[in-house]
């Protein structure tokens, strides 16, 4: 059952996202492994054959540039991360392009930051070029703007593993590929004796999270954690997610034959519309609203617009216009949306009848405070 359920999920990835760690591009002394990426390479072309169109979201630019300054250590000051993110972005692009052409491929540097993804305009910017460069026959490799990016460096991006599920959610691709140095998820420490490997998640909850076993060290930011938090962002828009072994010979070649490596997490439900992807999975929202348990059940299982008589609380400052999240009773967050109200003007009309709205603001510009065709559910 489980290689038919793998076999129809690759069929149908006639595009995919494939996202590749330090740990699988460099070696123990911080030098990109050329083999590596020439195997690399040559499984993308590989899948470009099949007629299916892919993107790379690669790591390892500081690795690179720690290998080649001779460094051993992954520097502290972000000013000394930036310089050496810069150094090593361009021995890393080209490894890629050298790679790539020997398959008649081009290599496609992409560079972005959270707040290009974050800006309306700029993130369909972003998607039309991915587009166009996979019609092209390019292979886009996007990573974080390290040389720019201040937050980045800090981990907002757990390793480029949640701006892998956010470029799955821009192209909307049907199957992201996180390749890790583990095989996948363990329901354990993968080297515990008696450790197995997860075959499957049809949902990720509690009982997945706690599994986790990130060892902490090197050169990689990421871990099993943020690979987690990857996998929920693409499976709660629809998409399959496989996290397998970077290392393992032909690796995707295996994932798109339906073979079972790694580990699948299975899309939770139909899929997201693009619109809602950049609401819902891409921006980080500027406060949060606190809601009753008739609200949550009404915007969660009912499908409605999240009214006033439902808000408890607005946690700001934001505006009309800002993503906001909503929260229940016990501050866990299960839905986003686009406010048409600010924090202090919600602050006003929390808890309120529609009709009362005009009373206390003087003027009544909508009813809803989300719209539900503006909000999407995150759980």
């Amino acid at each position: 059952m489980s290689y038919l359920l793998r076999q129809e999920i690759a069929t149908a990835a006639t595009t995919l996202v494939v996202k590749v760690g330090t740990r699988v591009l460099t070696g123990p002394d911080g030098l990109l492994d050329y083999d590596q990426i020439a195997q690399l390479a040559d499984q993308l072309h590989q899948v470009v054959q099949t007629g299916r169109r892919v993107a790379l979201v690669s790591s390892g630019a500081v690795g690179a540039g720690m290998g080649r300054l001779g460094m051993t250590r992954r520097p502290i000051g972000l000013a000394q991360l930036q310089a050496v993110a810069a150094i090593g972005q361009s021995s890393l692009v080209e490894a890629y392009e050298r790679a790539l052409r020997a398959h008649g491929h081009h290599a496609a540097q992409i560079l972005v930051t959270a707040e290009d993804l974050e800006d309306r305009v700029r993130y369909l910017n972003a998607r039309n070029t991915l587009l166009a460069l996979m019609d092209l026959g390019a292979i886009p490799i996007i990573n974080e703007n390290d040389t720019l990016s201040v937050e980045e460096l800090r981990t907002t991006f757990g390793d480029n593993d949640r701006l892998a599920a956010i470029v799955t959610n821009l192209i909307r691709a049907p199957l992201l590929v996180l390749l890790s140095d583990v095989e996948g998820l363990y329901n354990g420490a993968p080297t515990e004796p008696g450790a197995e490997l997860v075959s499957t998640v049809t949902r990720l909850d509690d009982s997945v999270y706690c599994l986790v076993r990130d060892k902490a060290g090197g050169l990689s930011k990421g871990g099993m954690a943020s690979k987690l938090e990857a996998a929920r962002l693409a499976t709660t828009a629809g998409e399959n997610v496989i996290i397998a072994s970077g290392r393992m010979p032909g690796v995707l070649q295996k994932i798109l034959a339906g073979e079972t490596v790694g580990t699948l997490f299975l899309a939770q439900g139909q899929t997201v519309a693009a619109r809602k992807r950049w609401i819902g999975f891409t921006v980080q929202p500027r406060g949060h609203l606190v809601v009753d348990d008739g609200a949550r059940r009404a915007v969660e299982s009912g499908g409605r617009s999240l009214l006033p008589i439902g808000v408890v609380e607005a946690v700001g400052p934001f505006d009309k216009g800002d993503v906001v999240a909503l929260r229940d009773a016990g501050r866990v967050e299960f839905a986003r949306g686009l406010t048409n109200y600010s924090s202090a003007e919600i602050e006003r009309i929390k808890g309120l009848r529609t009709a009362e709205i005009a009373n206390v603001l003087g003027c009544h510009p909508y009813d809803e405070i989300i719209h539900r065709d503006n909000m999407v559910v995150t759980r």
